[in-house]
């Protein structure tokens, strides 16, 4: 059971309460900068957490220059690339300016602020910025007064989310802020005190997937990730790599979620590797269950065998009951990806006997239910139906504000068609074939969503609809390259399902009518042919 989609947006028709489709539930508008000039128009989309910035920001430096001549201030160029991002002379000499007219406590606020990668709410600035001089009880009312010169507002909440400021620094006001801050001497203090937020607030996300808000965690993640970015990479650490590589690596396991349920595989697999990497000691269970977990997300299945066999040996010397758990749904989904559903069975009742009711950290009993019904689905129906019936019991036992598993629906919709096909109600089938595609996409997975198109495309064929078959393979291509390359291996049935699919297909079309139709299916993409029952 594996996932990625790019482009985390939710579908169309969503209940109240969710942000609109092709978004991560923001809604961004950006105020007007007053008394610094040209300052106003100097920054991206506010999405600032580039790593080009993020390494020149550490020692005051704000990024080499860019194209242009020399006629700037000082023979400064006339613009310069400051993470990332172009910025002139002017909007930088605008910055100075409105620099130069704060008072004391107002500058040393907007030095601190210049640690933050994306936008930023007023208790991560009293969290982050208040310290000595700057007491927490004088940070509120020195961010009042400083956020009309320094700071552009930003409407970025999610609905339902209280309503409450939130800011984002301009670029060249943010270099002003970094160059200042590293002469005066406090960026490592803040800097640590900023990856300490970070790692608090990717628990924060966590605890939100945990307790069923998962919409709500991901789009938390997503709209966070610049600054969870630096914090996950311990190059941008003050001290050495190796002395923050463990809130590093903490990080990136709190976003276990965004990485392999919300699709986000290529990226924190990355993170990841290179956070441990840094580890200066013995990496955590968690972490190699994660790294495993990535391995397998992307289609290597050879290369999660041995993190899973150092995972294991990590859990036992940590005493870790609830990691032990993790590894055995892992290795079912490792089995039932290669094929071995007798061994996925066996494996996922092992992990569904280890996991609490709720579990604290990673898939829940609810994951482990679906994973046992589809390992059974095609060998012993009559058991693969029981463990779906578990489903509704496994929710009725948890605590009272726990929301859905939409994961583990999303697998449990998916089993319920492999049953109702093998059935023969292959309209009912179709049905819960087409759910499963949406909550895979809802949530982001491409694996998930491609196993489930596939398997919606066999439908199609057998309820006399090739050419809707055709559209469905074709997207499905479009996805899985997108997001894992050419070389991606998906699981073992689906190989078998797409082989049968695509000579049913040139029988009952042809070669020339089953090209179009794969192309106008890779036209209209995944999300739209999901509409169609």
């Amino acid at each position: 059971m594996t996932g990625h989609l790019r482009g985390n947006g939710r579908l169309t028709g969503r209940p109240a309460g969710e942000p609109a489709a092709g978004t991560t539930g923001r809604v961004r508008r950006i105020g007007h900068l007053r008394d610094i000039g040209g300052a106003g128009n100097a920054g991206s989309d506010g999405n600032a957490g580039s790593a080009e910035g993020a390494g020149a920001a550490r020692g005051g430096d704000t990024g080499g220059s860019g194209g242009g001549g020399a006629g700037g201030l000082g023979g400064r160029p006339e613009i310069e690339l400051l993470w990332g991002e172009p910025v002139t002379a002017g909007q930088l000499a605008a910055a100075e300016s409105g620099y130069a007219r704060c008072g004391p406590e107002e500058r040393l606020l907007w030095e601190r602020l210049s640690v933050f990668e994306g936008v930023f709410c007023r208790d991560a600035v009293r969290e982050v910025c208040a310290s000595g001089t700057l007491p927490p009880t004088r940070v509120q009312t020195v961010l009042d007064r400083l956020a009309p010169l320094a700071l552009l507002p930003v409407d970025d909440l999610f609905d339902g989310e209280e309503d409450a400021p939130r800011y984002w620094m301009p670029l060249p006001v943010r270099a002003v802020g970094a160059r200042r801050l590293t002469e005066r001497g406090d960026r490592p203090s803040v800097v640590l005190r900023h990856r300490g937020w970070c790692a608090r607030l990717a628990r924060r996300a966590a605890d939100r997937w945990q307790s069923g808000r998962q919409l709500d965690a991901r789009d938390l993640a997503l709209r966070e990730l610049p600054d969870l970015a630096a914090a996950m990479d311990p190059t941008t650490a003050p001290l050495s790599p190796g002395a923050e590589a463990g809130t590093s690596v903490e990080t990136a396991v709190s976003l276990w979620f965004l990485w392999v349920a919300c699709g986000r595989v290529a990226e924190g697999r990355a993170r990841l590797r290179h956070a441990l990497a840094l580890h200066p000691g013995p990496p955590p269970a968690r972490a190699l269950w994660l790294a495993a977990h990535l391995e397998l997300e992307a289609g290597r299945p050879e290369d999660a065998d041995p993190l899973l066999a150092r995972a294991w040996a990590a859990a036992v010397r940590d005493g870790d009951d609830r990691c032990l758990g993790l590894l055995a749904q892992l290795r079912g989904s490792t089995a039932l990806y290669q094929g071995r559903t007798r061994a996925a069975a066996a494996e996922f009742r092992e992990a569904l006997a280890l996991t609490e009711v709720p579990p604290d950290f990673g898939p829940g009993r609810e994951m482990g239910w679906a994973g046992l019904a589809l390992a059974l689905a095609r060998t012993d129906p009559e058991a693969a139906q029981e463990a779906l019936d578990r489903l509704p019991l496994e929710r009725a036992g948890r605590w009272a504000w726990a929301g859905r598993d939409l994961w583990a629906d999303a697998w449990a919709h998916h089993a319920r068609a492999e049953l109702l096909a093998w059935d023969g109600e292959r309209g009912r089938a179709a049905d819960h074939a087409r759910r499963a595609l949406r909550g895979h996409l809802t949530l982001g997975s491409a694996a998930g969503a491609s196993c489930a198109a596939e398997l919606l495309a066999e439908l199609r064929i057998a309820t006399g609809r090739p050419v809707a078959a055709a559209h469905l393979l074709g997207a499905v291509d479009v996805l899985r390259t997108s997001a894992f390359g050419d070389a991606y291996r998906p699981a073992a049935s689906a190989a078998t399902a797409r082989r049968r699919s695509e000579r049913a297909l040139r029988e009952a079309l042809g070669g020339e009518e089953l090209r179009r139709a794969h192309e106008e299916g890779a036209r209209l993409g995944l999300f739209t042919l999901s509409e169609d029952h």
